[in-house]
């Protein structure tokens, strides 16, 4: 229930994940406040008495041009809409659906239609769009609204929670997309536009420069998340979140994610997902259906001055290897614990929020070459990725698969039996055996499309749902083919 309440939330809010920051200063014990309510006082000042000093700062250089930039990015920015349907408790989500079987038409006493909105950018001239996975997720309908006003129903193609992206898509031809930027050569310092199109009008465009690179804010809430974020000054409200950051040639170089503030609005940190993870992501889920997440096979920690001593560097930097995973690539290549990574295919790294962003662009079986250091001597491996069983297998989206904890086979719907039903996810009962369903007297042909909260629509998806199961209790929701629907909650 609580994880249900949480995605209800997550896409109420549907603009971007806004974190909370305090004010360091004016906090303890003798600190002032500087927001306190006492009189203040005020000093006159004489013109004369004001001293006047040579400003330090440089004003926007004039040959920096946004306009062919912003023209080549609005039309290629979508307003998303979400529309999440939800009963009150369980109690009449069960006699409400008796109540449709019976006498033919929906309890309508207690349900509620929430609404949640966001940004999307355009990928292809065929309709495949990409967004935050916190924009889209939980959504029972997706509506997209394109710059010159046409709007579109979307289905979802695929999501990563582990970076909080989503692909969509409408069922369109010939619109205008945005082309992919490299984020590996993106500097501090460089002039970058966030488009987004948060109200429904048309896209919206701001400017700011990359105030840094590979943050992580922990705000996905995994350990297997990649959080390496881009951040930036440029200004990104409410329904920004999906939308893009372009550098000054026009090409995607991330999607903007989350804000910092206080207040709920922008305070002078965005933050966004570096463009070659999107891409990865997006080839992933068109290709395969289901993400490729490689991994070299090492325990790692942020440097530290104690750690750097311990690996005899003279330097603070690179990553510490603080063990070594069983039968992964790194213990095939013959990297020990104990090593300091420096870089990965040429690519420096100084922090794990830099490893992961640069091991996330690879897949399993691919081949990275590894630098390490000990001693302060170099040493140069060729790692082969492995997934997380151990092996080069490419793990595509299942089309029938059997689940031990619930019982039952599964497969996934076609298109056609989505439209025909009303929904766009959902895995129907296959095959019943013994286990919680048959117990609870659910029959072959029960289509299960949520579990704690979470649309089900892969066997990824339902695993993950499962996994958040809470006070061992685990809440389902589905319906059968006649379109009676059935809601139940079962204890381990």
């Amino acid at each position: 229930m609580k994880q249900g309440l949480r995605n209800l939330f997550a896409g109420v809010a549907g603009g971007v994940v806004v974190l909370t920051i305090f004010i360091l200063f004016g906090i303890g014990d003798g600190g002032s406040d500087v927001f306190s309510n006492d009189t203040i006082n005020r000093t006159t000042v004489q013109p004369e008495e004001v001293s006047l000093y040579r400003t330090a700062y440089k004003s926007i250089p004039q040959d920096v041009d946004f306009v062919d930039a912003a023209d080549r990015t609005v039309n290629a920015v979508v307003h998303i809409r979400t529309e999440m349907l939800r009963r009150t408790d369980s109690y009449d989500d069960f006699f409400g659906s008796l109540r449709e079987y019976f006498y033919g038409h929906p309890h309508q006493g207690r349900s509620n239609k929430l609404v949640g909105f966001g940004s999307g950018v355009i990928l292809s001239h065929d309709g495949y769009i990409v967004t935050n996975n916190h924009v889209v997720e939980g959504a029972d309908k997706i509506e997209v609204t394109f710059n010159d006003r046409r709007v579109m129903a979307a289905v979802i193609v695929g999501n990563d929670p582990s970076t909080d992206l989503a692909l969509i898509k409408v069922n369109a031809d010939d619109l205008p997309f945005i082309t992919y930027g490299d984020s590996d050569e993106l500097k501090v310092g460089e002039w970058v536009l966030a488009v987004g199109n948060p109200f429904n009008l048309t896209s919206t465009v701001t400017a700011g420069i990359v105030s840094a690179k590979a943050r992580n804010i922990n705000i996905l809430g995994s350990r297997s998340s990649i959080e390496s974020f881009i951040q930036t000054d440029a200004v990104i409200n409410r329904g920004n979140s999906g939308g893009a950051l372009v550098n000054t040639r026009g090409e995607l170089v991330g999607i903007n994610a989350a804000i910092a503030s206080r207040t709920g609005v922008y305070e002078g940190y965005s933050f966004a997902i570096p463009v070659n993870i999107v891409h990865k992501v997006v080839d992933d889920l068109i290709s395969f259906g289901e993400i490729q997440r490689g991994y070299i096979g090492v325990e790692i920690r942020e440097m530290t001055a104690e750690l750097a001593e311990e690996a005899g560097q003279s330097a603070i930097n690179g990553v510490y290897i603080a063990g070594i995973s069983e039968n992964g690539g790194a213990a095939d290549a013959g990297i020990n614990a104990g090593e300091v990574i420096m870089s990965v295919n040429g690519k420096p790294v100084n922090s794990m929020s830099q490893l992961l962003e640069a091991v996330g662009q690879y897949r399993p079986g691919d081949d990275v070459e590894v630098v390490t250091s000990k001693n302060d001597r170099k040493r140069t491996y060729t790692v082969m990725l492995k997934n997380l069983e151990g092996n080069t297998d490419i793990m595509k989206r299942e089309e029938r698969f059997f689940n031990e904890e619930l019982g039952v086979t599964l497969e996934r719907l076609s298109p056609s039996d989505k439209k025909s039903l009303g929904i766009n996810h959902g895995l129907r009962v296959s095959e019943l055996g013994d286990g919680i369903f048959k117990r609870g007297g659910i029959a072959k042909g029960f289509i299960v499309t949520n579990i704690n909260g979470q649309n089900i629509d892969s066997k990824t998806e339902l695993d993950a749902a499962l996994a958040n199961t809470r006070n061992k209790s685990t809440r389902v929701q589905g319906m059968y083919p006649n379109g009676m629907r059935i809601s139940f909650e079962f204890f381990d």
